[in-house]
């Protein structure tokens, strides 16, 4: 993490960096997955990114995203349930536009980044190679990131519904997209993980698979 360090802009001025996000909800030796929270108006500080990462949208509001080397700014227009996949980029800061809050999950990808750990990953014999769920027929699923890398899926069960997904042989993390109840749940390879049942429509879940650890 890079909040207190500083950047220079091209005019030279000194820019002291925030954190990438509002706050850490999940960290362990392979991942550390954020909250961003910005109300309407609101900006993030300058910041910078060390690793790779996953960005998952659970609440959609009209966004822009400033870069300090003077480069044109982005225009944002994400999806709730979508996700992308982005490598380290330059010091930037993002801009929440509308009236609307706009809240994500921001996965770091550390093995591929920076702060890589070096601990070595075996799997066990005989563990299925891919993931997939235990019911049998036809499951609301819509791949939204298919990269050599990471595999992001959005399933939306019906109300009163439940599914149980089981990863394959490389970690995953399971991101319930309601904001009532948004947990992030990590997998280890081969463990499963039963989406909880919702009473009413819900923007359903992220399924995120990295892949970059399958041999």
């Amino acid at each position: 993490m890079t909040a207190g360090t500083t950047a220079l802009a091209p005019d030279g001025t000194e820019i002291v960096l925030g954190e990438i996000g509002t706050r850490v909800l999940l960290v362990n030796s392979r991942v550390r997955v954020w909250e961003v929270a910005l109300d309407g108006g609101e900006a993030q500080a300058w910041h910078l990114h060390h690793n790779p990462y996953v960005v998952l949208c659970l609440a959609t509001s009209p966004c822009h995203m400033d870069w300090l080397d003077g480069s044109p700014a982005r225009q944002l227009s994400e999806t709730v349930g979508g996700s992308v996949y982005r490598p380290v980029s330059p010091v930037h800061m993002l801009t929440n536009d509308g009236d609307d809050p706009y809240r994500n999950r921001l996965i770091e990808l550390l093995d591929l980044g920076e702060e890589a750990s070096g601990e070595p990953y075996t799997v066990a014999d005989g563990m299925p190679a891919e993931s997939a769920f235990e019911e049998v027929g036809e499951i609301p699923t819509k791949t939204v990131v298919d990269e050599p890398d990471v595999r992001v899926q959005h399933v939306t069960p019906e109300p009163g519904t439940s599914y149980t997904w089981r990863t394959g042989a490389y970690p995953s993390l399971v991101v319930d997209l309601d904001l009532a109840t948004p947990t992030v749940t990590y997998l280890n390879p081969g463990e499963s993980h039963t989406l909880p049942a919702k009473p009413t429509p819900t923007s359903g879940f992220n399924l995120v698979e990295l892949r970059y650890y399958a041999s």
